[in-house]
């Protein structure tokens, strides 16, 4: 069973790669955005065509990528060209985190650092947890073929965010280095006092 799961994960991984190299062989070096009433994702007829912000006009001077919606959020939110709202009501308590959390431990691609800091300056914790994702590391099974259906992480990437083509921007970190961060954590945590 084990061999055939493996030739499956291997199997996808050269599925998404070949179309990751044929999505990036389809964006010119230069980014380039629809116009809204022509992006097939609003109503052409809808007065608020008139309205809104062309995308060129709102994205060009960001961090530029070559995937996706062609911008690099996080880069652009780093370098200070965008700064979010921490929320929509004034007087809201956001919470913030900043420590990474290491994914995806057991299975056949590199180990995912999914860094808390980069989603919580855009989100409040209460947007993934306790509903979509358990606070507990491993409370809740993460798979690819359910963010693949647009769940958990698919909620955004491939929406909002990066498209899920760009595999090494989560699955980043080997193996044996995420096992030795944490046996490190494990120490360092034991050694500690309690207050």
């Amino acid at each position: 069973m084990h061999e055939r799961s493996s030739s499956i994960l291997q199997h996808f991984i050269r599925l998404m790669a070949m179309l990751a190299l044929v999505v990036a062989t389809q964006v010119n070096a230069q980014q380039r955005w629809l116009p809204i009433a022509q992006d097939g994702l609003r109503d052409p007829a809808s007065p608020a065509v008139k309205v809104l912000q062309a995308p060129g006009d709102a994205l060009s001077s960001l961090a530029p990528d070559q995937v996706g919606n062609q911008v690099r959020w996080v880069k652009a939110l780093k370098d200070g060209q965008i700064t979010p709202r921490s929320s929509l009501r004034p007087g809201t308590k956001v919470q913030t985190y900043d420590k990474d959390a290491l994914l995806n431990l057991n299975g056949g691609m590199p180990v995912v650092r999914f860094p808390h800091s980069a989603h919580t300056q855009w989100l409040d914790c209460s947007n993934c947890h306790d509903h979509i994702f358990k606070k507990e590391r491993g409370a809740t099974p993460i798979s690819m073929f359910l963010i693949l259906q647009g769940e958990q992480c698919g909620l955004c990437h491939g929406a909002v965010a990066f498209p899920l083509t760009e595999c090494g921007r989560c699955h980043n970190t080997k193996r044996e280095d995420a096992i030795a961060e944490l046996q490190r954590e494990a120490a360092a945590a034991s050694a500690t006092p309690p207050p």
